[in-house]
């Protein structure tokens, strides 16, 4: 290395660079098109930030470390390779507890060495421990409703006062150790047990449909941790990556939040969204079913048809053959769009990838915003396995749980044609009354078998 160039200058100048490709890297997701090179961007920059991180002079144990990130990347990569779409929220969940974890164990390494910490140092310490701690215990929660190894959510009476008291005793410990103040090993100790037991008990009550916000939200924190403990070790990569994933996380969990017209205390607190839940509510009518080749006569003599996908459609991998459906509607001169609901599916932006793997053209996809006034012109409204995010109740019924969110106008098309798997609510378990209304018709079946004959419909027509 030229004398002019210091190491420590050498790190700074790739730590800013680091910082562009994140910040660059975040920008281009923002967009389907460009969003696989964003993605490569930030992992460029990240690839950066770890190798500089072993110029620093006082590094050891290089071994162990390189050993470690072997390990880590074979079995992400290995993952990433096996988990299908439909599981990927909660890998995310998984991967998102792992950084939270990650924020936690720098934590307590610092706090358990001692040390002579300045006290800003040391409550930045003991403040991203906790935030890290609770969003690793509570991202594993996530993982296991989402996974299903979780079946319900657990609540007992004043559970909300024992989450409470949790949050002060973990407070109290943890400003014991950051004032030095009897700061024991087992101070220690306890501060970090009662914060991995307050991010079980925060999430457990929580249903499994309220999940996606959850783990939005545990990202927010993760990124909060990560940064904390970027000011403990003096590392601005880690500051930096940790600011833009927790002020990206947090602008993502209102948005949601906004998305379900509920609060993040609502979600937090009010024990909505029980996965598996009975369903709620009355629904006058009966639903109605139809044969998939009369629907394919309604399609394809149709001027403008508006497919709305959900988590249906994802877990019977159907969005190529929908795709072969579209480009047969389009080939007979048929408009075809696609509305996607911000809370579609498991995760925000669920919908838009599974499409986009099918290779949907990006211009076909719209938002609730921009779609939604184009239900009342169509001839066909064709529902895959979307429930919540079209039931019309969230308009009419005041006592509904999801009334006030904005849906998807699917009812107002002249046509509905809803493709269900059996006559079951949804994941929040409220009852849909867009399935009971005169201009809708049940298409019952598993989503990729009901779109294949759907396709053979329309080819037998010619």
């Amino acid at each position: 290395m030229p004398d002019f160039i210091s190491a420590g200058a050498l790190i700074q100048g790739s730590y800013l660079l680091t910082a562009i490709l994140f910040i660059m890297g975040l920008k281009r997701m923002s967009s389907p098109v460009t969003a696989r090179s964003g993605i490569v961007w930030a992992g460029a920059g990240m690839l950066l930030a770890v190798l500089v991180t072993f110029l620093y002079p006082d590094m050891t144990n290089y071994p162990l470390i390189i050993a470690a990130i072997v390990v880590g990347s074979l079995l992400a990569w290995w993952s990433g390779k096996r988990v299908a779409m439909t599981d990927m929220p909660q890998m995310i969940a998984l991967y998102n507890g792992m950084g939270g974890g990650a924020a936690a164990a720098i934590a307590a390494v610092e706090l358990y060495k001692g040390g002579e910490h300045g006290l800003v140092t040391m409550v930045l310490a003991v403040v991203g421990g906790l935030i890290g701690a609770v969003s690793f215990s509570g991202s594993a929660i996530a993982f296991g409703k989402l996974q299903g190894l979780i079946k319900r959510s657990y609540r007992f009476g004043g559970q909300q006062v024992f989450n409470l008291l949790l949050l002060v005793g973990a407070l109290v410990l943890g400003g014991m150790v950051a004032l030095h103040f009897n700061a024991s090993t087992a101070v220690i100790t306890g501060f970090f047990a009662v914060a991995l037991l307050l991010g079980l008990t925060m999430t457990l009550p929580i249903g499994g449909a309220d999940m996606p916000v959850v783990i939005s939200l545990y990202n927010a924190l993760t990124g909060l941790a990560v940064a904390f403990e970027g000011f403990v070790l003096g590392n601005a990569a880690m500051i930096i990556a940790g600011t833009v994933v927790g002020s990206a996380g947090t602008l993502l969990t209102q948005l949601m939040a906004k998305a379900m017209n509920r609060s993040l205390g609502n979600v937090l607190f009010a024990g909505f969204g029980d996965t598996g839940g009975a369903a709620s509510g009355e629904v006058a009518g009966s639903m109605k079913p139809i044969d998939a080749a009369d629907v394919g006569v309604m399609m394809a003599f149709a001027s403008k048809v508006i497919i709305v996908p959900g988590y249906g459609m994802a877990v019977a991998q159907a969005q190529h053959k929908v795709w072969e459906l579209t480009q047969l509607l389009i080939d007979r001169g048929v408009t075809v769009k696609f509305a996607i609901h911000p809370v579609a599916g498991r995760m925000p932006g669920h919908m838009n990838v599974l499409l986009a793997e099918a290779g949907v053209p990006y211009d076909l996809i719209a938002d609730l915003d921009e779609i939604n006034a184009e239900f009342e012109t169509a001839d066909v409204a064709l529902v895959i396995g979307a429930n919540d995010v079209v039931n019309p109740v969230a308009r009419n019924d005041k006592s509904s749980p999801i009334y006030g969110m904005p849906i998807l106008n699917a009812d107002k098309a002249k046509n509905c044609i809803v493709v269900k798997r059996g006559q079951g609510a949804g994941f929040s378990g409220i009852e849909n009354a867009l399935f009971y209304l005169d201009n809708t018709r049940m298409l019952y079946g598993d989503g990729q078998k009901a779109v294949a004959e759907l396709i053979g419909a329309v080819k037998a027509i010619g």
